[in-house]
């Protein structure tokens, strides 16, 4: 298949974008900048210049392909106006959706396990919430698509995809804050759980929705479904040699800066019925594996 790809050229898409190709189909990646378009040819791959806001480029992506994964966010946006990159991402998956309507044709999209941490519970993926959460209006979008003749499915991320090239992620932001603030900090007992999964096995379930999840599915990028926020704090002071200590609620906002709303949220997440309806099966190394392979220290942060 043709398969349009927003994000072809980042972390995650990158891999997506592999696991494509390795499987046969033909990767059409959107480009923003000349580096990415470079990027994705000198990767053997077709270029369409565009952006999120260029809605004309989404809908010709979309229409001229035999499926589409929308992995692009404006993942910077979170440091600055988070709702508006949430606005520009539910625009954008519209206009796409847009001229997908009475195709059948698959569309997968991009949301978060972290919209279930309100629940108090193990979240699942029969879990659906109300659509004034942000990134989840998005999500019951592209569900409700499946009534319009598109067989939609959402990817619920887990917080943490790691492994070697992550370079924006949590992890790499959580260290930047143990180097300025030369300690590596969780809040509380840090026993709030945090899922993650291997940026490999999350590419492989991208396909995997590509080619068989039946419309209006929710599936979990899970590979590890909960680990104690104080465990990812303990494998970065290990490498960084700093102590590792809890911060008071009054000075989270002030220590982890952007990362503050996240990082004492429990957000345990089940990937039980995504495992059994694409046949899914997670392979690689865990979140604590990686760090302690220690390329995250290696590589220059920003």
């Amino acid at each position: 298949m043709r398969i349009f790809v927003t994000g072809a050229s980042g972390f995650i898409g990158t891999e997506v974008s592999r696991e494509l190709r390795d499987a046969g189909h033909q990767v059409v990646g959107l480009a923003r900048s000349d580096a990415s378009a470079q990027t994705l040819r000198n990767a053997g791959y077709e270029v369409l210049r565009g952006s999120l806001d260029d809605l004309d480029s989404l809908r010709r992506g979309a229409l001229e392909a035999d499926g589409v994964i929308n992995l692009a966010f404006d993942n910077f946006g979170m440091r600055t106006d988070f709702m508006r990159s949430v606005q520009q991402d539910q625009i954008a998956v519209e206009a796409m959706l847009e001229v997908l309507e009475g195709t059948n044709k698959p569309f997968v999209n991009t949301s978060g396990t972290m919209v279930l941490s309100f629940l108090g519970r193990l979240g699942t993926e029969g879990d659906v919430l109300d659509s004034s959460f942000p990134r989840v209006g998005t999500e019951n979008v592209v569900i409700d698509s499946a009534s319009r003749s598109i067989r939609s499915s959402t990817v619920r991320l887990a917080p943490t995809v790691h492994g070697e090239g992550d370079l924006h992620g949590f992890v790499p932001g959580l260290i930047n804050i143990a180097r300025e603030k030369g300690f590596s900090g969780y809040v509380g007992d840090g026993m709030n759980r945090w899922p993650s999964v291997h940026v490999l096995d999350a590419a492989h379930l991208y396909r995997l929705a590509l080619e068989s999840a039946p419309a209006g599915s929710r599936l979990h990028g899970v590979g590890e479904g909960g680990i104690a926020f104080k465990e990812i704090a303990e494998a970065i002071g290990r490498h960084l040699n700093v102590q590792v200590q809890s911060v008071a609620a009054d000075d989270v906002a002030d220590h982890f800066s952007y990362l503050s709303m996240f990082v004492s949220w429990d957000n345990p997440s089940s990937n039980t019925i995504t495992r059994e309806l694409v046949k899914w099966e997670p392979t690689h190394a865990g979140l604590i594996e990686d760090v302690d392979k220690g390329f995250y220290f290696n590589t220059p942060l920003s």
